[in-house]
């Protein structure tokens, strides 16, 4: 049994909501991917992407051996950590009340991570030398979203390309961040643009959001994806 596992996981939504696609990678002692898992899940939001990835990579892998969780998703990893207990205490409410978003996944996460040591560490997406397993994941959950189709290791597939696999797809990725600049249709008629957020905040569904965490703009001003 190897003594520590290396692993990253990423989610994809394009337009989110859109065609969304998560994936998983372990790596071999050389720091190489060697293992690689990725899914399609027809309509869905970054987020529920995002936590997906993380609830199947835990699925995978031996809860009897550490392992080290590498995401760029500070949303889905403060979710299972930070926001998690105090979410437990209000009976599965937010701060301001409302029910959790996404809490089937986050209650199937919380107990794949039950007595097993896991430790998360935050990796900025999209950096010029930046990790490799996060770059592998990225690519193959947002080869995932594009096709719809399963792949990974044990099926044979070749490793996810470097480029993007759809021009036609209305998100850009960007050094700068996880996306650019991704449209889609609001109750107003208008667009909203979905990014990175610059400072931290609050969103009107009560919880806060980091810097470097994906908003959206909405009628009460910038805040979660899908609040």
């Amino acid at each position: 049994m190897v003594e520590r596992i290396i692993a990253a996981c990423d989610g994809a939504s394009k337009s989110n909501p859109g065609p969304a696609g998560w994936a998983w990678v372990i790596a071999d002692e050389a720091g190489e991917p060697v293992r690689w898992e990725a899914g399609p899940l027809g309509t869905a939001t970054n987020n529920v992407a995002e936590l997906t990835a993380l609830q199947r990579l835990l699925a995978a892998t031996d809860p009897r051996t550490p392992l080290e969780v590498r995401m760029d998703s500070q949303y889905a990893m403060k979710a299972v950590t930070t926001w998690l207990p105090g979410w437990k205490r209000k009976g599965w409410k937010t701060s301001a009340g409302k029910p959790v978003a996404n809490q089937d996944l986050v209650v199937g996460i919380d107990e794949l991570l039950t007595g097993r040591p896991v430790e998360f560490r935050y990796v900025p997406a999209h950096q010029v030398g930046g990790d490799k397993l996060n770059d592998f994941a990225d690519r193959a959950a947002s080869q995932a979203a594009v096709t719809q189709e399963p792949a990974g290791s044990d099926l044979g597939s070749p490793a996810p390309p470097r480029s993007p696999t759809s021009a036609a797809s209305p998100a850009r990725k960007t050094a700068a961040g996880k996306t650019a600049a991704k449209r889609t249709a609001t109750g107003s008629g208008q667009s909203a643009r979905t990014l990175k957020a610059k400072y931290p905040g609050t969103c009107r569904c009560g919880r806060a959001y980091a810097a470097g965490e994906e908003i959206t703009r909405n009628d009460d001003g910038w805040g979660h994806p899908g609040c």
